[in-house]
């Protein structure tokens, strides 16, 4: 599996305890921005809602030959553990 992002500045601030691989459920057109990079975790955290863990604030750039049904750059993304 090939690592698109990561968040360096994350490792300087915080104190890693145990790391973990999660997949996301994504849409269509943010897995064909994710392909070209266009993708920023810098800014995002993950919080549990329930029983699940999403990530908030991360930003996957709108795909640029997308329809009306293009995907919102900052939207809830569950990560899928």
């Amino acid at each position: 599996m090939e690592v698109i992002d990561t968040n360096r500045k994350a490792k300087y601030e915080y104190a890693f305890i145990d790391e973990f691989t999660a997949g996301l459920q994504l849409q269509g057109t943010e897995i064909k921005s994710i392909r070209n990079k266009d993708v920023s975790i810098a800014e995002g955290y993950c919080v549990f809602q329930g029983d699940e863990l999403y990530i908030l604030n991360m930003h996957i750039a709108i795909y640029e030959q997308g329809t009306y049904n293009n995907h919102e750059p900052k939207r809830d993304r569950k990560l899928l553990l």
